[in-house]
């Protein structure tokens, strides 16, 4: 699964930094979108700044809501990777480190094919045979449906490349304010703002529409012929008790202070919290290493 391999890079670029104590109270003085333009410049402490390159030479691609054209990739702001940098570097206790706990998951999953094949067995011996079989499949291909995902999102970046020093190009031309303003345009607009249109108004526009939507907390997937929103009837949240119900990803329970995060980039997670966000995707998956549980909105077991 290259998304739990970059969330453990992540956290091995970590471990090495905690070792430089210059480089852990710089992560204390300094907010994270200084240290971004720093490593940007190039003026960071060779160890980070090597690190972070080295971390970004494969998986600079990706990002928060990385599917979007428009929206930066980790490549261009890191910002949220030192957010992320800072809160590995709270953790303390070795038992709650992402790659013990990693570890300690595949040893008990392993252990657990082992159990059910043993209990297959005990029915018949071919049952046996096809519970083992099908078990150690799963275990092994299942890490792989992130694979495509992960080649798609390198593919959109090529197009990003190509598509931005348009925008720069109509910059400079003066129809259009920013180079991002590119992808507030279709194609046909782009040839028309490079025929001569100034879009600089239109984009405007689009911009007060796209930050007015983005404050919706809540976008139906299904709307029925009459507006109706078929989720908002469905009686998922609790009763008199004041408990919220929902579907159950994994086994288990755990306790801890919950810490609501509407978006990724900017957020400190504590070691321990419990992430409650509307939906999440493989950006914010770095802060899965320390949260102590996870709740969503939006998602499905996978």
């Amino acid at each position: 699964n290259p998304t739990t391999e970059m969330d453990l890079d992540l956290w091995a670029l970590a471990r090495q930094l905690r070792e430089d104590a210059a480089i852990v109270a710089l992560f204390q003085e300094k907010p994270s979108e200084e240290l971004a333009q720093e490593y940007l410049a190039g003026s960071l402490p060779s160890r980070l700044q090597q690190g972070l390159a080295d971390f970004l030479r494969a998986y600079g691609h990706r990002g928060v809501a990385e599917i979007d054209l428009g929206l930066p990739r980790w490549s261009d702001d890191p910002t949220y990777l030192f957010d992320v940098l800072h809160n590995y570097l709270q953790l303390t206790d070795p038992e709650m480190e992402p790659d013990v706990q990693f570890r300690r998951g595949m040893r008990d999953a392993n252990a657990m094919v082992a159990e059910l094949t043993r209990r297959a067995w005990k029915r018949n011996w071919l049952r046996g045979i096809l519970v083992g079989f099908c078990l150690r499949r799963i275990r092994d291909l299942t890490g792989l449906r992130e694979v495509p995902k992960f080649n798609i999102v390198r593919l959109l970046v090529k197009v990003r490349q190509l598509v931005l020093p348009v925008g720069e190009v109509l910059v400079r031309a003066g129809r259009l304010e920013l180079a991002e303003d590119i992808f507030f345009v279709n194609t046909v607009e782009a040839r028309e703002a490079l025929a001569g249109k100034d879009f600089r108004e239109i984009v405007r526009e689009r911009r007060r529409n796209y930050e007015h939507e983005l404050g919706r907390r809540h976008i139906p997937r299904i709307l029925l012929s009459d507006g109706t929103d078929p989720e908002s009837l469905a009686s998922v949240a609790g009763g008199t008790d004041g408990v919220l119900r929902g579907t159950p990803a994994s086994a288990g329970s755990v306790s801890g202070q919950a810490h609501v995060i509407l978006h990724p980039v900017g957020a400190r997670l504590e070691p321990g919290e419990i992430l409650v966000a509307p939906s999440t995707d493989p950006g914010w998956t770095p802060l899965f290493l320390t949260a102590g549980g996870l709740v969503m909105e939006m998602g499905g077991a996978m």
